[in-house]
């Protein structure tokens, strides 16, 4: 527009108000040169371009006197100015997402019932876990009885609480990898004593694991590699051998 823009269009144009406009001038952080016959202010393309300057930075939260003088500091180029904006919206950004991940912890929290905050989770379960598993978990077995039987017992579970399961489950551990370095079968009585200890670690502190439950556990072992490689951690062969010894538990429970 060769005549340039009334401060009504700029408005309109910015999304701001006339009377912000009319403050910019004021204090010389925006003021056209236009003018008409009548004296209202013409805003010529440079002066929008430096608008979305001004918006952008306010947006940001810079006062207006910074952006004033960030503007006009004639050392630095368009070019310049567009690097550093790029880092400011990267360093927006990241704070932002810093923000929402935050809030998905919170909601997770409230949903699973566990009262404890992330850096406890990882003081607690340790540098392996994974949060998002919380939110895969319920995805797999919101809907079923053994899962919402877990959130009501959780849900009052102290940092304490979760430490002395941490303990109980890594003691427990320690002795599967040791019957099995020790040569001990999987289908032997002492394997099944140890798989049915596993299964009474799981009723006593979540929900009522049943055999067949058991069973879909075991089977997860080993066709999950996460599940496989924190056995596989502990001794290679580890998940295989719970397995077989969880199956062979199970078998002998139903043949009883």
């Amino acid at each position: 527009m060769s005549n340039g823009y009334s401060v009504g269009q700029v408005a309109k144009a910015a999304k701001v108000t006339v009377r912000a406009l009319h403050h910019y001038d004021e204090i010389g952080l925006l003021s056209p040169l236009g003018r008409t016959a009548a004296g209202y202010r013409r805003y010529s393309d440079a002066d929008l371009d430096r608008l979305q300057q001004i918006l952008f930075y306010r947006e940001l939260g810079f006062p207006l006197e910074e952006i004033a003088a960030i503007l006009d500091d004639g050392s630095v180029s368009p070019t310049e100015h567009l690097r550093r904006q790029h880092e400011l919206l990267s360093a927006r950004i990241g704070h932002l997402q810093e923000l929402a991940a935050a809030v998905e912890r919170a909601m997770e929290a409230q949903k699973m019932g566990i009262q404890l905050t992330p850096e406890e989770k990882f003081e607690v379960f340790g540098e392996d876990y994974r949060e998002d598993w919380e939110a895969e978990a319920e995805q797999r077995w919101g809907e079923t009885e053994a899962w919402k039987q877990s959130q009501r017992r959780t849900g009052g579970y102290s940092k304490d609480d979760w430490r002395r399961i941490k303990a109980e489950a890594d003691a427990f551990n320690e002795r599967l990898a040791a019957a099995l370095l020790a040569g001990l079968a999987a289908d032997t009585a002492e394997a099944m004593d140890l798989a049915e200890e596993h299964r009474r670690h799981i009723v006593d502190n979540f929900y009522d694991c049943t055999y067949e439950i058991h069973r879909c556990l075991a089977a997860m072992y080993v066709a999950d590699h996460r599940f496989t490689d924190t056995y596989e951690k502990l001794a290679p062969g580890l998940a295989q051998w719970l397995h077989d010894a969880i199956i062979a538990n199970a078998d002998q429970r139903a043949g009883a």
